[in-house]
């Protein structure tokens, strides 16, 4: 026998902890983030180990034959497989409550994937018309291109996905709370609409992650996130995740992703699984700060969206789907100058695009995020050139709202 291969026999991950489902059944989230997914090699590491590499060798000739055929398990290119990135994969998933779950290089990388592996020429789309730049961007100029019909729709309103469903519509793409106007979608309402009639529903969760909404149990049947926000949640790397039955992963998702390439860096996915196990804890600390601080905003603004404050029209529908409100939500002032004139007098809050991080941070969506949107969808998606959006991280809330208060003095509100 080989060296190599002895000690590659030696090294076997151990995985029963982490991947047995028998086991993690009972655990909750908090415990999952920290544990769920976990392989271990002979060495014993607490920590998850680090596998740099892009490929791997086999005993035989006829071994890289047996698993390029699906006949052996085993790794064979990072691109396909990753130890480290199997144990986000993993992991997700069980916080998720998905049957499995692959990674991405972005976010983005998550969300064109999860559309693209199962549509085709002459399917037609129904998407949220409140959505990330990039993801209109998808929806109104990429999918277009390939003879995928779309239309977006106020997805605030369930009968608005009645109204524009077709013979031909193949699924439903939304994000709740919706980035930057906090639009919360009803999601059994509409995933019940979409099981009815056959069509699937891909459902952006980014704001919320699983720590705070699941839309699964509400009949989600893909979900897709930017694993850079708050999974990560410390502004360290770039990561995408998507969530579906095993069916929908291996044999729809991961034919266009082995061949298309948009893979998570084995680095990456370890610094993502480092940030898993502080989630709970950030998340829920966040949430607390940013109602503070929409408390305070609220008295001094002409407009506050802020899903988790009772001014919210969506209030209610907001905390029945969510266990909190999340770290992020928009306000309003008077126009670009107004927002930048903000912008600049802030002392301690950075102005950044970024979302989700441990850090506070606010962006001018009309001018940042959404710019490449044009003007009439901004308007159409409810972003107006008052539009400021807020990271509420986990700095003292009341610092947070000393310099809030002086930016907001400085501009005359």
């Amino acid at each position: 026998m080989k060296p190599h291969a002895q000690a590659g026999k030696a090294c076997a991950m151990k995985r029963k902890t982490g991947q047995d489902r028998s086991i993690t059944a009972t655990w909750r989230p908090a415990t999952l983030a920290i544990r769920g997914g976990t392989a271990r090699s002979e060495y014993g590491e607490t920590s998850e180990a680090l596998f740099l590499t892009s490929g791997y060798s086999y005993d035989k000739a006829g071994d890289a034959a047996a698993r390029f055929a699906g006949e052996q398990e085993g790794m064979t290119y990072s691109r396909l497989q990753n130890p480290t990135v199997e144990m986000l994969e993993h992991r997700i998933a069980l916080l998720e409550g998905a049957e499995a779950c692959r990674t991405m290089a972005t976010g983005m990388a998550a969300m064109t994937a999860a559309l693209l592996c199962q549509l085709q020429a002459g399917d037609h789309v129904v998407a949220g018309r409140a959505a990330f730049g990039s993801c209109r961007w998808l929806v109104d100029t990429l999918l277009p291109k390939f003879g995928i019909e779309t239309i977006t729709v106020d997805a605030r309103d369930p009968q608005r996905f009645i109204d524009a469903a077709k013979t031909n519509t193949k699924l439903f793409f939304f994000e709740t709370p919706a980035n930057p106007t906090m639009d919360v979608v009803d999601l059994k309402a509409v995933c019940d609409i979409a099981r009815e009639r056959g069509i699937l529903t891909v459902v952006d969760n980014a704001f919320a992650t699983p720590a705070l909404q699941r839309p699964m149990e509400f009949g989600a049947d893909v979900t897709a996130y930017s694993a850079t926000k708050m999974m990560d949640g410390q502004g360290r790397v770039l990561a995408g995740a998507v969530c579906g039955t095993e069916d929908f992963i291996t044999n729809t998702l991961l034919p266009f992703t082995r061949n298309t390439g948009p893979n998570l860096s084995p680095f990456n996915a370890w610094v993502v699984l480092k940030g898993l196990e502080t989630l709970d804890l950030r998340i829920n600390r966040q949430s607390d700060h940013a109602i503070a601080v929409g408390e305070f905003i609220e008295r001094r603004v002409p407009r506050i969206l802020h899903p988790g404050l009772p001014s919210h029209p969506q209030h209610d529908l907001a905390m029945r789907q969510m266990l909190a409100c999340g770290p992020i939500f928009a306000f309003e002032v008077e126009g670009r100058e107004q927002a930048h004139g903000l912008l600049d007098a802030l002392e301690l809050i950075d102005i950044s695009n970024n979302i989700g991080d441990s850090r506070s941070l606010m962006t001018h969506p009309a001018s940042t995020t959404h710019a490449s949107v044009s003007a009439e969808n901004r308007a159409e998606m409810g972003i107006g050139e008052g539009m400021l959006r807020l990271n509420v991280g986990l700095e003292d809330p009341r610092d947070l709202i000393d310099d809030l208060d002086r930016a907001l003095t400085a501009v005359g509100l």
